[in-house]
This record gives structure tokens, sequence and C-alpha cells, in this order.
């Protein structure tokens, strides 16, 4: 029945690129517009004043055209920038106004020469101050993305599904966590996590690994913030060719905000339900025409409707930008971060569903429950663009963290008609180093009618991890390491002794990686693109455990990750893609904390992802996105349903669904952002004692759907709705819990109080569901928060 409806999607799409395939045997219209077409064509930029030559290449990236463009020709030419609806010559007219240069139409192509009078060497010259008034397009649409292929490249020539948070949805939402900002992403789900870091379900794999910045892994465990964040990426599927050991089911790539030449001064206060409190900083300042430094900064201090959880959290992260040259950029950045909190692992489970208590009571002892860890970490990107064409791109993390995290906890359900349960506990700490290297060459040049965008490039890197786990022995009693306690009295007082047993982890693994990839980016015709490429990685791995197994396994893997798409454009503004990507994800570090490790524990998992969609810009300013895939996962490890320290190898599992989303601008005045998706997974063979082959995949719903939408009255007010919609689904992999489907409505409210000061009121939950918001097996189940309300003001200086 699965495969039958996945073929009639398939079926379908191959019915309308059928279709879109006579439209392109019809005769061809101009460029800009149909010849029936009484209205020009606008298209929406956002191009910042700067140097000449950047703005162009992104004129033709936002335009969607091929623009031919001599470095010679622009050296030290500046614009004042291009923001607003324009058409594309008069945009491109006021790109060049006083340069000396105009654009001359050849075809589909524009070609950049002089304007015949102008001297050869002019003066330099300030050019007049042209302040363009524009509507607030662009609030939730994205247009193009450096992440998904390492060069900048329209969305729509992507050949998987993204999804684009961007600052203004962001600021909208008021968004605090990784958590938070994926509610309205389709195919993306949210993890406990065991109440101390980060944890997200693609695609029904769930990951705390697959987490980048500005396309360099972060690989950690904690609770991330996005005070310093522009914007964030969400890739679906395998994404093994970009991102190495990594891109799973999907990826998180944050892109962090950098010093540029645009001022800016603005703080954030923000108080709320629950004792919330949250501050933040961001102040950007241009020291002359070659630097620009700006910091960020955060506090936040925050209770919960949880009984005895709060957090505190501090970061600080000073960025420099340098451009010697037109030519050549230089970014550096370092972060000092710390983050404080309850561990809170939520509650059991009695007779297949999450046990009915009030949404605030704690199981186990909060006061004893606290995850903690400092993060620091350098960063830095150089760019330089070659007069031949070629851009260097070289990128540096450094990073090390150090994480506690101690909890005690329901580790099992409670013993109908008793309503008895068990408490456990232990504590974990882990420290990592992190060095990452990358390093790109980037080329663009024409065989023929064939055009080429070449990427090639190196990544070696090098991780080093020391873990050590404390089992929790209650009433100085080594015997008893679990405690019964009443369901009406679930938090204990009852001693508590750390202890490393012999099969408890104490392990250190270093990971050292070299890879070589290269990608090519290839238009055959206007209406038909590919994309081709591969990565080798050479991962090897040196693992050894230091309790009584004694254990000291070593590997060298060298894996080959592929990645092939088709883009087909009937119409400048529509594309249908086929593609096949794989990825392999080695193990090591938090990965072998809790099984027997062996020599085939440690080969690496492998995804596999075939997806067809299409990608339709309705607008400039408005896109739609559907898809549809199917993603094999094989070697994969499986939590024990009911015991987080045990985990198990299974020989693999399959995901398939369709994914639906729209996000951008229907009128002047509304904004919107949302998908669907409809996800099946099953385990493809059976896990000893745990689950039968045809099982349902944990954690994923079958159904998913969300909406959030803002209307702007006036300049001055507005107002936002939120529709979240998560169907059911089954705990874990032996399917005997199930989490009931929930729908859940949000709001906000938006004032512009002066040309310089805006408040916003933030309501989550606003009709007070009850539901469960994530899970991590069966007897750690996370209660949604009731109604909550934030108020938040903005001051721009």
């Amino acid at each position: 029945m699965i495969i039958h409806g996945f073929a009639r999607i398939i079926y379908f799409f191959a019915v309308l690129i059928s279709l879109s395939l006579t439209v392109v045997l019809l005769p061809k219209p101009g460029f800009a517009e149909p010849s029936n077409s009484a209205t020009p064509a606008l298209r929406t930029f956002n191009i910042p004043a700067g140097f000449l030559y950047e703005a162009l290449i992104q004129f033709s990236q936002q335009a969607g055209i091929k623009l031919a463009i001599d470095p010679v020709k622009l050296q030290g030419k500046v614009t004042v920038g291009l923001i607003g609806d324009f058409e594309i010559q008069p945009g491109l007219d006021q790109l060049l106004a006083g340069s000396g240069l105009r654009v001359v139409q050849q075809g589909d192509s524009f070609t950049l020469t002089e304007v015949p009078g102008s001297p050869a060497d002019p003066v330099v010259t300030t050019l007049p101050s042209i302040q363009i008034t524009a509507s607030n397009t662009n609030r939730y649409a994205a247009v193009s993305t450096t992440t998904a292929t390492k060069t900048n490249t329209l969305l729509r020539d992507v050949p998987q599904a993204i999804s684009v948070i961007t600052n203004e949805l962001i600021k909208d939402q008021s968004i605090r966590s990784l958590g938070d900002a994926i509610r309205y992403v389709p195919g993306v789900g949210v993890s406990q996590g065991e109440g101390n870091r980060d944890a997200l379900v693609f695609r029904g794999n769930r990951s705390t690994g697959d987490f980048f910045i500005d396309g360099i892994r972060d690989d950690a465990e904690f609770y991330r913030d996005l005070y310093n964040i522009d914007r964030i990426e969400v890739l679906k599927g395998a994404n093994g060719m970009i991102f190495g050991r990594g891109g799973s089911g999907g990826v998180v790539n944050r892109v962090s905000k950098q010093a540029n030449w645009d001022p800016v001064r603005e703080f954030t206060f923000q108080g709320g339900s629950f004792n919330q409190k949250r501050m933040t900083a961001d102040v950007g300042y241009v020291i002359n025409d070659v630097a620009a430094v700006r910091l960020n900064a955060v506090y936040e201090d925050a209770g919960s409707f949880r009984d005895g959880v709060s957090m505190e959290r501090l970061g600080v992260s000073p960025t420099v930008t340098i451009k010697p040259t037109h030519r050549t950029k230089i970014v550096a950045n370092m972060e000092r971060f710390h983050d404080d909190r309850t561990a809170d692992r939520g509650i059991p489970s009695l007779l297949g569903r999450p046990v009915n208590v009030h949404e605030s009571q704690f199981f186990g002892d909060p006061r004893r429950s606290q995850a903690n860890i400092d993060v620091l970490s350098f960063n830095s990107l150089i760019e330089h663009k070659f007069d031949s064409g070629v851009t260097l791109q070289n990128r540096t993390n450094y990073a090390t963290y150090d994480k506690f995290y101690q909890n005690i906890f329901a580790n099992s359900q409670v013993i109908p008609g008793l309503d008895l349960l068990s408490l456990g506990a232990y504590n974990n700490a882990t420290s990592r180093e992190n060095v990452f290297n990358q390093t790109n060459l980037l080329y663009s040049l024409n065989t023929g009618p064939i055009l080429h965008t070449l990427m090639a490039g190196i990544e070696v890197g090098r991780q080093e991890t020391h873990n050590r786990r404390r089992n929790g022995f209650f009433n100085n009693d080594q015997a008893q390491v679990n405690l019964r306690v009443p369901l009406s009295n679930s938090i204990t007082n009852a001693p508590i002794d750390y202890l490393t047993r012999d099969t408890d982890a104490h392990n250190r693994s270093v990971v050292n990686v070299t890879s070589l990839y290269i990608q090519d980016q290839i238009e055959l015709l206007p209406q038909l693109q590919l994309i081709a490429g591969v990565r080798y990685d050479m991962f090897q791995v040196d693992f050894q455990q230091r309790n009584a197994e004694k254990a000291h396994l070593k590997t060298n893997d060298g894996l080959i990750a592929p990645r092939f798409g088709v883009i087909y454009k009937p119409i400048e503004t529509i594309s249908f893609y086929a593609s096949y990507s794989q990825a392999y994800v080695p193990r090591a570090g938090d990965q072998l904390t809790g099984i027997t490790v062996t020599t085939a524990v440690l080969k690496p998992e492998k995804f596999t992802t075939l997806e067809t969609g299409v990608k339709w810009d309705i607008r400039p300013d408005l896109a739609l996105t559907g898809a549809v895939f199917q993603l094999d996962r094989t070697n994969a490890i499986t939590a024990d349903p009911n015991d987080s320290s045990r985990t198990f190898l299974s020989k693999g599992q399959r995901t398939e669904g369709v994914e639906v989303s729209l996000s951008g601008q229907l009128t002047s005045d509304w904004n919107v952002m949302g998908g669907y998706a409809y996800q099946i997974g099953e385990f493809t063979s059976a896990i000893q004692g745990i689950a039968k082959k045809g099982a349902t995949v944990g954690e994923l719903p079958r159904h998913t759907f969300s909406v959030w939408n803002r209307y702007d009255f006036t300049p001055r007010l507005g107002a936002a709705f939120g529709v979240i919609y998560r169907g059911d689904m089954f705990a874990s992999a032996d399917n005997t819990v199930r989490i009931p489907d929930f729908t859940r409505v949000d709001a906000a409210l938006f004032a512009k109080l002066t040309s310089r000061v805006r408040a916003q009121l933030n309501i989550e939950n606003l009709f007070d569901a009850n539901y469960f918001a994530s899970v991590h097996n069966n007897n750690n189940i996370t209660p949604g928060s009731p109604i909550a309300i934030r108020a938040t003001l903005i001051a721009n200086f």
C-alpha cells in the first residue's frame, strides 16, 4: 500500500513533466515577459550598498539572469545598492548609476559595456544619496543559498527540499531555540534529547549531531541559542557530498551574523510567563572602508511550567570583517557561551499512553538534575576572487566543549493498579575538542553552449572526545540501581551515590577525517540543468574503552558519497527535479556510550535518498515547493524503548513521504510560512527483543501540518496567527506507547511605537491545549507548555 501510493505520486509528477515538455516545444517568448504581456515583470531585490562587482553578482542571482561580468572594468567601483521591486533594465540602471557602464541585452544574456564618451579611467566620484522606499517584501521568503551546493544558487535550482527560516521570522515568532525554529518546517520533528541537548527527527531519523554553522560541523550536544544567527537553513535528505560526516536524514545549518557596512544598534528586552527574562544586543560599527566590527550578546534567566525547572544562559560573540581589496574578504569570529539548566526527562507512560498527571509534575529530583555546558569557539573565513575568475574560500573552526549533566528520572512505566514506578539516576561528563578546516575553489566557464559552475574542495578535521558515565545507586546500596516511588509522590530525597560500573562508559575517541570533493553544476539548456558531485572521506577512528572491558579498537574507512540531480525548467519560475544522494555517518564519541563496542558497531551507518519534486516561484517573494522522497538507512543504532542507557544495532529502516511548503508574501500586507508532510517509516528487518519487521519507526507522525500568517493592518500595526497539527505517533520502536495527536494555536501582535522602537506580544498555545511536545522513549515524554505569553521591546539607535 505504501509503495503503491508512492508510485502514484511519482506518476503524477511524471505527467506534469510530460505536459511541461509540450510547453517547452512551443515558440519561446522574450526573456522578460511573454509577447502578449502588457505589464513588465517586477522582481524583488535586496542588494546593499558596496562594491559594484559583488552587487552585480547578487543582481544576477536574484533576477535569475545570465550577466557577463568583467572584474577588471569593475575594479574600485561602488554602488548605492538596490532595494525594492524593479524591472530588469531599470534595476541595472540604478545599480550602475555614475559608474560609466551600461548593460546590453543579447538574447537571454546581458553584457556590461562602457558608456560611449565616458572616460576610460574616471576620477573617483561621490555618488548622490538616493533613498528608495519599498514594501516589506521577502519577509519569510529566501531567494538563494550557498549551503546546499557551496555556491550561491537559487533555491529553485537546488534539487532537494530546503526550508529557510529568515531573520524576520525568527523575530516574529520570538524564536530562541532550534526546537522552536522547526515547528513550522514540514518533515522535521523535535525529539526530547534527554532534556539536555538539541535533538531533531529528520524524516524519521533522530539526530543530535547533524548541526552546522556557516557550513562547518558544529558537533556537540547542547541547546543552541540563536542570538547571533541571521537565518536557519533546513536541508532534507542525505547530504554526504556537501557535509561529509553528517547529513543523514537532513541537516540544520545556522548562518551567523557578520560584521558589514550596514551599521546596526539593536537591543531587545523580553519578559514573559514563568518568570522569563531575556536581553540581547546586536551592535555593528563601521571603522572605515576596509574594516567593520559587530558584537552580539545574550543573557536569559527563565523558569518553567514544570515544577523546579529553570535555565540560565549567557553568550557573547564578537565579529570583525576586513576587505583589504574589493576582491578579498576576511571574517574572524569567536563565541563564548554558557548554558545551565535543569535536566528534565518528562513523564512516564501507563497502559500505552502518557500517564494522566498534571503537566507540571516532575519525576525524580529537579534539584539534583542539572545540565551545564561551556563553549568556546573561534571561526574564520578568507575569500579571494582572482582575476582569472577563480574564487578561493577557506573556513576554519576551532571549538572546545565542556559538558556535565546529571539526572534522576522515571526509567519505567507506571505499574497498573499499584500506581508505582521506578526512578533511575546517572551522570555524564564529556569534554570535546574540534578542529575543522575547509578549502573550496569555485570557477564558472563555458564549453560551447554548455555552462559549468565548478566547485572542488578539501576538508581536514580532528575531533577528540573524553566521556565518562557514572551510574546512580540509591540509599548507599550498590544493588539498588532503581528506586520505586508512588505516582502521587514522584520526587525523591533519597541519598544517591554515583559510581562507574564495569559496563558504564569510560571512553576516549579520536576521529581524524580527510575529505576530497568535486561538484559540477551544468546548464545544458536554459531549461535543463544537471548537478553531479562526489565526495571521498577517509575516516580514522581510534576508540579506547577504559572500563573493565579495556577495549582498544581502530578503524580506517574510505567512503564515497555521490550526489546527482536533474532540474527541468519549462519556464524560468518553475523547476521539476529528481535527485539521488548518499551519506555515511561513522560512529564515535556520544554514539558509543550505550552499546558494547565492537568492529561491527563501528561500521558506519549508510543513508540513501531518492527524491523528486517541484519548485515554483509564484512571484519573486512567494515560493511553493513539493517533494516526494524515499530514505533508506542501514546499520542503524536503535535505542532501547525502556532503557536510555542501552542501544541496539538494526539492519535498517525506510521512510517514504510527501511534503509541501509555502513561504513568502501572499499580498503586500500578508506574509505566510508553513507546510504539510505525510510520512510512513518502518523497520526493514526485526530487532531481537525490540521490534518486529515492518514495525513503525518511533517519533514519526504520519500527518503534520503547520501555517504561520502575519498580516499588517497599517505600517505601524500587525498581527499573526499560527496553527500546528501533529498526528499521533509511537514513542519508540516497540510500538507499545502511542503519543496522541494535537493541535496548537499561536498568535502575536506587533506595534511600531516610534521610528526606532517596536513592541510585540507572542502568545503560545492560545487555547491552552493539552499536548505532548516531544519524547525520548516510552518512559520519558515531555508535556507541552500551557498558554504562555512573552512581551518584547526592540529598540534601534
